[in-house]
């Protein structure tokens, strides 16, 4: 049994047999739905796990309980890779009180239809605070981190937050490595992206308060240089501000110029000095990967085809993601490609102008069909303009 300190254990279970998150994040390394026990003189289980893990999540339970009944079950978030087994706690443990937010419990009934929850269930709100004995929970609101519903709690003893959904990764257990941002970053942007204002909030709330561990819902738990720099980086993140320097050159081709035009101007760019630059092919790439890339460096070059009048549709399907993710604060550069009558740079610029606080960097480069002699000069002028301005 894992012991995050003398009487928090961790409870939760690794899923190596999962291909992807949510129906649509890859996950070759696995997922962890994370768990824990208060053990105190009331015992409390912060969170369940997927129904996918179930049996061995009851086993740790049990482990740990070593005999006892718990007195709460406190949901920090209801989404059922962490709520799955609510029901369950409350048929197996009358004695159990469900603990959660107000907006919670207006969810309860769209997952557990038919279930009482009649007196099982204590409504907690931010500020709130829940003694266990020598343990006390100060309730934290975390509300669209990453759902309505969401609370996060601080245990005073042992200066624990859990966070929910919120400073999660990727990743079972049993394959971390000491990369905590790698997929930490692609999980953040594709799943929490979308809400910087409210973990902007949230981050405020924690600043506040002395917290020596946190134990998310998702990965490792985050103790000093390592929640740390979690911390730093969620503030960059939260904030829409670039992380590091490099550009992004995401590209779709449907017959290879526009990949070829795509991997030329990277060329060009490395020439003329770039530090970094990445070449993805939307087509074949992770989107979440891309996605990541995207909120990573400050710039993006997006080159794409034309296609029924539109804009080949990974590109499309990119752009969007970018879209609902709330991206922002970027400069653009766009290379379009063209038979006859090309149309993707226009609707790339349109969906581009949607985003907030984005530039368009000068000449838009038009391709016929493969490069010509004449297109390197126009692509080295849009480097140009990238690296300079």
């Amino acid at each position: 049994m894992h012991m995050i300190s003398d009487t928090v254990k961790y409870i939760g279970v690794d899923d190596l047999d999962i291909d992807l998150f949510e129906s649509q994040y890859v996950v070759p390394e696995g997922m962890s739905y994370n768990s824990y026990l208060i053990d105190d003189e009331k015992i409390a289980v912060m969170d369940t796990a997927d129904r996918r893990k179930g049996e061995e999540w009851k086993a740790n339970l049990k482990e740990a309980l070593n005999g006892r009944q718990p007195d709460y079950l406190v949901v920090h978030h209801m989404e059922p890779d962490h709520s799955a087994l609510v029901a369950w706690m409350l048929e197996t443990y009358p004695g159990v009180q469900l603990v959660c937010s107000a907006q919670a419990v207006k969810m309860l009934a769209n997952f557990f239809e038919g279930v009482d929850f009649t007196g099982r269930v204590l409504t907690v709100k931010e500020g709130d605070t829940l003694s266990l004995g020598k343990h006390t929970l100060q309730f934290i609101g975390a509300a669209m981190v990453h759902w309505p519903e969401v609370i996060m709690s601080y245990d005073t003893k042992d200066k624990v937050l859990f966070s929910a959904d919120g400073f999660g990764k990727f990743g079972a257990l049993v394959n971390e490595t000491d990369d905590w941002a790698c997929e930490a970053r692609r999980y953040y942007f594709n799943i929490c992206g979308k809400y910087g204002t409210q973990v902007q909030s949230v981050l405020k709330k924690a600043a506040g308060i002395d917290i020596q561990t946190i134990c998310p819902l998702h990965g490792p738990v985050l103790k000093g240089e390592a929640l740390a720099e979690a911390v730093r980086l969620y503030d960059i993140w939260s904030k829409y501000e670039p992380e590091s320097e490099g550009i992004l050159i995401a590209y779709a081709s449907i017959h290879g110029g526009t990949a070829a035009a795509a991997e030329r101007f990277g060329e060009i760019l490395r020439e003329k000095g770039a530090k970094k630059v990445v070449v993805s092919d939307l087509s074949r790439s992770d989107m979440a990967e891309v996605i990541e890339d995207a909120f990573r460096y400050p710039t993006v070059v997006v080159a794409a085809s034309s296609y029924d009048a539109g804009v080949f549709p990974v590109m499309h399907d990119f752009l969007y993601h970018l879209q609902i993710k709330n991206y922002q604060k970027r400069r653009f550069g766009i290379i379009e490609n063209g038979s006859w009558a090309p149309t993707a740079g226009k609707t790339m610029r349109t969906m581009i102008e949607a985003l907030k606080d984005c530039e368009i960097v000068e000449p838009m480069v038009t391709i016929r069909s493969r490069m010509k002699a004449g297109d390197e000069a126009l692509l080295e002028q849009l480097a140009d303009s990238l690296l300079n301005d």
